[in-house]
């Protein structure tokens, strides 16, 4: 793939991309925004392992979730609601999202459960995609989405 080819699909991609880093990172911009950036650049240098069969999307979320997985926030949990809404107060989060509460109770799971609430319900991604973009088994990603809903249940009081 030239680079700017590269380049376009990225700028098709881009939108769709902050919109899931920015999910995950329960709407903190700039760890978005970083997290993005250290995606973009590892996706460039690994061009030569892209095979253009495959959607280009989906090769550049499964780097990105990758990122973010081994990114310093994806080490943060919080126990509660509360301590969250602590730090959304004093954090750069999007506080004009208008389902602040749910990114609250979405940052106090586990990074491999967020990842496949936000692929699946927020994203759209089946099951099938999500285990090939995490590199799981269809059963974990299953597993996965119930402990997150369960989790999310009960945070929201659903």
């Amino acid at each position: 793939m030239t680079r700017e080819k590269f380049i376009v699909l990225v700028q098709s991609e881009q939108g769709a991309l902050r919109s899931f880093l920015l999910a995950l990172c329960c709407g903190n911009q700039a760890d978005a925004d970083d997290i993005a950036q250290d995606a973009l650049v590892k996706a460039y240098l690994s061009l030569g392992s892209y095979r253009e069969k495959g959607k280009f999307r989906s090769w550049l979320f499964k780097i990105a979730h990758n990122t973010f997985i081994n990114h310093k926030v994806s080490n943060r949990t919080f126990e509660s609601i509360e301590a969250t809404k602590g730090i959304t107060a004093t954090s750069s989060a999007d506080t004009a999202f208008q389902h602040q509460e749910l990114y609250m109770a979405l940052g106090t799971l586990p990074a491999k459960e967020r990842s496949a609430i936000v692929m699946y319900y927020m994203h759209g991604y089946s099951i099938k995609e999500i285990a090939a973009i995490t590199d799981i088994s269809e059963d974990a990603i299953k597993k996965q989405l119930s402990r997150g809903r369960d989790k999310l249940k009960e945070k929201l009081k659903l």
